[in-house]
């Protein structure tokens, strides 16, 4: 398939921050040409797409996500991390069948893709996560994605609290099933849940299976004061210097929201290559506090931005965590700091950076990925456009309402704002079914 797409207003968000009127000519999955006028590339091409008057920038990539607990929507607002995961969160993944893990993960995907993200890293639950996978699959959106590994803890129900001998073989199962589908666009990671729900054994085996198949761990850490009181009662010692103890901070290693961190974790983050991502949206609704980005950027490490999950959010909607990024901030910091380009590239270059695909996606460029989205902001919340910073129009004005298109290794899944591999009328139907079915189980 070669795609022409005319005369966009293209933010690249590459290394010169190159803005621009052009065109964008793509070849099967790759992006071979980005220039101001392509048009003698149009009668080669097999579809074109006419971006006059309309913004193109990279695919959202969103760093810390949960379809499997999408159905939970609703189910778990007002409440305190350790008690919302205890008395609602767990229970709640202890009653999912294959079918609801599968229309979750639809359901989830759908306001993803809607709303302009292409890429995401997801944990899954204990069980089913193989269901997940195929709706991934299908859907043709980007993963990192792996099952959640739970071998210790109290107040974990029986159906998720598993033998250490059992969630390392699904795991692996998981892994060797899954890791590369579709030329890569699916990839695997470990996913022990935390460490208050984790044996040191389980952890060692995960750092050394992660070194053994390359891939990625990815795991909560620091994100509520309770929490850390928990690991240091077990282990002796802080979140990140137990996780460094045990030989797992690497740059492999991928921690979720690491808002209560001391200046000994974060010189362990940045001297070791851990990543961070950040989840605004989720840490102001369970009051788990504000993390400390600017400080973490200052140091160099690289930071992403997930949307966490929807019973925490309750949105997947990038644009809201792109403005609670930045705002969040500037209460503590003043209104200078995270300014709307650095927020912009934390949401596809640094998301980029955090999966190690910095090199495959994130910025408009030739041999990149055409991981791609339009957005259309002719109208009244996004005007007037004459002499805007287009990363201000991007991050503080635009809604997931104005994504016109979004293109994931090349193929059109969203066109004209409809889905083109989600069957949305299902999806929703399915997924009310699935939630009854599961609350009666529970």
């Amino acid at each position: 398939m070669r795609l022409l797409i005319k005369q966009a207003q293209i933010i690249t968000m590459n290394s010169t921050d190159d803005l621009f009127i052009g065109d964008v000519w793509i070849e099967n999955d790759r992006i071979v040409h980005v220039a101001a006028d392509l048009g003698a590339l149009e009668k080669q091409a097999d579809r074109i797409i006419l971006g006059k008057g309309k913004v193109l920038l990279p695919g959202f990539i969103q760093t810390h996500v949960h379809l499997c607990q999408t159905l939970f929507r609703g189910r778990a607002d007002d409440m305190e991390l350790m008690d919302w995961l205890r008395n609602r969160i767990w229970p709640l993944e202890a009653a999912h069948d294959e079918e609801s893990v599968y229309y979750s993960a639809l359901l989830g995907i759908g306001e993803l893709v809607r709303s302009g993200t292409t890429t995401i890293l997801d944990m899954e639950t204990v069980n089913y996560a193989d269901a997940a996978f195929r709706a991934l699959a299908e859907s043709g959106l980007r993963a990192v994605s792996g099952k959640v590994m739970m071998d210790h803890g109290a107040g974990v129900p029986a159906a998720l609290l598993e033998d250490t001998e059992r969630s390392l073989r699904q795991s692996v199962e998981l892994l060797e099933k899954w890791d590369g589908f579709d030329n890569g666009r699916l990839r695997y990671a470990f996913c022990p849940r935390f460490v208050v729900s984790c044996t040191e054994r389980l952890l060692t085996e995960v750092r050394d299976l992660s070194a053994k198949y390359g891939v990625k761990v990815h795991t909560h850490a620091s994100e509520n004061r309770g929490e850390i009181e928990l690991v240091e009662q077990e282990r002796g010692m802080r979140n990140v210097v137990y996780l460094d103890h045990i030989g797992l901070a690497n740059p492999s290693l991928i921690l979720a929201h690491c808002i209560w961190l001391d200046d000994e974790e974060k010189r362990i983050i940045k001297n070791k290559g851990v990543k961070v991502t950040h989840c605004p949206g989720s840490n102001l609704k369970l009051a788990s506090g504000v993390a400390e980005v600017p400080d973490l950027l200052l140091r160099d490490i690289h930071v992403g931005i997930g949307a966490d999950g929807a019973p925490c959010n309750n949105n997947l909607d990038m644009f809201q965590e792109m403005r609670l990024t930045a705002l969040m901030q500037k209460v503590q910091h003043g209104p200078t700091i995270m300014d709307a380009k650095t927020v912009l590239r934390m949401a596809t270059m640094g998301g980029a950076e955090v999966l190690g695909m910095e090199g495959e996606i994130g910025s408009i460029e030739p041999g990149k990925k055409a991981d791609l989205i339009m957005l259309d902001l002719n109208d009244f919340h996004a005007f007037p456009s004459w002499d805007v910073d287009p990363y201000s129009r991007v991050v503080y004005s635009a809604t997931r309402g104005d994504v016109d298109t979004v293109l994931i290794d090349g193929k059109i899944v969203l066109e004209g704002k409809r889905h083109l591999t989600v069957d949305k009328e299902i999806v929703l139907r399915e997924s009310d079914r699935a939630v009854s079915r599961l609350l009666k189980r529970m």
